[in-house]
């Protein structure tokens, strides 16, 4: 029933924020020190809070990362708006990625982001 489809998404919502944190770690080992694995609303924020520590680690700063709120957003503010920020820290950790030296894995193609970068701009002043 609908409960169950509830707690499926919950508990996919929380290996996502998870996945954030993994993903770090493969950019730069040992840069996250624990991974909050709690199958709790709680433990996906605090999964959150590290992945943007860590990404300020890696050199982005706070206007390309996204805000936690992007993720859990249920307002008016349509959601494609709230995926690209999102996306636009994606690519900005990618950039991140391929500048770090202790990285050697996939690499994201960048030019594949161009048109979202535009649109940023233009939400960011809409949206402000």
């Amino acid at each position: 029933g609908e409960w169950n489809t509830t707690v499926r998404v919950s508990s996919t919502t929380l290996l996502f924020y998870a996945s954030f944190v993994r993903l770090l770690s493969s950019i730069r080992p040992g840069l996250v020190k624990k991974i909050n694995r709690l199958p709790t609303p709680i433990a996906g924020l605090d999964n959150l809070s590290v992945f943007l520590r860590g990404c300020e680690e890696l050199g982005l700063k706070g206007s390309q990362l996204f805000d936690p709120g992007d993720l859990q957003d249920t307002s008016i503010r349509p959601t494609s708006c709230r995926v690209d920020c999102v996306l636009i820290t994606i690519y900005w950790l990618g950039r991140a990625a391929n500048s770090c030296t202790s990285y050697n894995g996939p690499t994201l193609d960048l030019k594949e982001f161009e048109g979202l970068l535009h649109t940023a701009s233009v939400l960011s002043f809409l949206f402000v």
